[in-house]
């Protein structure tokens, strides 16, 4: 059977789940599968609805691929967080108080630690930059000349010597 074509029992499932369903991204997606088996074009759903025409057949080839229960199972956005304010600032003291005694503190260090706290490895470092963001924290990194130090010209001009 193909993908995009909802049978009359999927199309009770996506009736019922609809019936009690709270989520408005989940309320959306649910309204594809229903407009979909009513006979509407991909691109009447589409404009109906907020989603790109060729998003249609994905979302419907989605349903049938994982049925009512998978289908609805996903959350979409909401509180996305790993720890509560208070548990982020106690995270980051450790690494305040470390650099407050001159420690030089990589993010390296602050992803590994992180991960060891939430018990979840990240592919990227990008939640534990937004987390530095989020409370001030910047990027510091050593100077690669002495601010004070004379330009090129001037050393140039100090080593000559006249006889």
């Amino acid at each position: 059977m193909k993908k995009y074509i909802i049978t009359n029992a999927e199309y009770e499932a996506a009736i019922k789940a609809a019936k009690i369903n709270q989520n408005k991204h989940r309320e959306k997606r649910l309204q594809v599968v229903i407009m979909r088996y009513e006979g509407k074009k991909d691109s009447e759903i589409a404009e109906k609805l907020g989603y790109h025409r060729k998003r249609i057949s994905q979302l419907c080839a989605e349903f049938r691929q994982g049925g009512i229960e998978e289908y609805t199972k996903r959350n979409y956005g909401g509180n996305n967080r790993n720890m509560t304010e208070e548990e982020e600032k106690a995270f980051l003291s450790v690494f305040e108080e470390a650099a407050k005694e001159g420690q030089i503190i990589t993010i390296d260090e602050i992803t590994a630690a992180y991960d060891e706290a939430i018990g979840k490895v990240h592919e990227s470092k990008s939640t534990v930059y937004y987390l530095l963001h989020k409370y001030g924290w910047r990027l510091i990194t050593p100077q690669t000349a002495h601010p004070g130090k004379a330009s090129d010209e001037e050393i140039k001009s100090s080593k000559k010597t006249k006889f």
